[in-house]
């Protein structure tokens, strides 16, 4: 079979945090790929330059802990294109400094309660449609254990969990569920943010010879939303250069412990 260069023609498609990093890319790959795109972020300027940017786009400034913002969000995708097929939940806070409850709650509405949000406004226009891909932001560190961002990783760990239950329930009304999983990824935000050193000292956990760039994320994206992934459905594609299936090499001296 021939694979058409425009994978999401004529498909309308949601990106939330689409004014920078992932969710830029993402939102730009599938309007190369013809799809018509609702750009969608919580800094409505930055939305409006990316959809001024593509040829078939219009930009929605969202809060997507706000369930009236997450439903004004879908009805511009409605309202402009006619229809819902693909949602692509990224908008994240990372922002971890304490884990005082008022923090605690704010990244899981945004990191999961948000991803929630969506998938319940935007199945039944799907449904109108007769089916629909949606595809989810989780983060590696939903997968394993670390001594720092337990908020985090625990919102993360729920939206795997989310695809899974929304796959279970709506896959066979012709809705698919899945989800992506970064680790490091080189946005212009985490460059601005990591030292050298922090970026050096993480590269030793990638058995790559670079990190991940947006556009690694975006083509996993552009894949589930695609036809080609037409029975993956429930599942969460890692995009991590395989640093969770990899132990760097620890050595040993005297029957001392190694530094990993």
């Amino acid at each position: 079979m021939l694979r058409s260069m425009e994978r999401l023609e004529g498909k309308v498609a949601i990106v939330t945090g689409a004014g920078s990093g992932i969710g830029e890319a993402t939102a730009r790959l599938m309007a190369h790929e013809g799809a018509s795109v609702v750009v969608a972020d919580i800094d409505g300027a930055a939305a409006e330059r990316v959809a001024s940017e593509l040829d078939t786009a219009v930009a929605a400034e969202v809060d997507v802990s706000d369930e009236p913002s997450v439903v004004r969000m879908i009805e511009t995708a409605a309202a402009s294109f006619g229809g819902l097929d693909v949602l692509h939940n990224n908008a994240m806070d990372t922002d971890i400094v304490t884990l005082d409850m008022a923090l605690f709650d704010r990244i899981v509405g945004v990191n999961l309660k948000g991803q929630l949000m969506g998938c319940k406004h935007a199945i039944p226009h799907m449904l109108a449609r007769g089916g629909g891909s949606i595809i989810n932001t989780a983060s590696i560190e939903g997968f394993v254990g670390r001594g720092v961002r337990a908020a985090y990783a625990a919102s993360k760990a729920g939206v795997a969990s989310l695809a899974r239950s929304v796959a279970s329930q709506y896959g066979s009304r012709g809705i698919r569920c899945n989800a992506v999983a970064p680790g490091l990824v080189l946005t212009p935000g985490g460059l601005l943010h990591a030292t050298p050193d922090q970026i050096e000292a993480s590269s030793r956990i990638y058995p790559m010879p670079r990190l991940c760039a947006p556009e690694d994320v975006a083509s996993a994206v552009v894949f589930l939303a695609s036809d080609e992934a037409a029975y993956i459905n429930g599942t969460t594609l890692m995009v991590d250069g395989g640093a969770t299936v990899y132990l760097p090499s620890t050595s040993f001296a005297g029957g001392g412990r190694g530094a990993v």
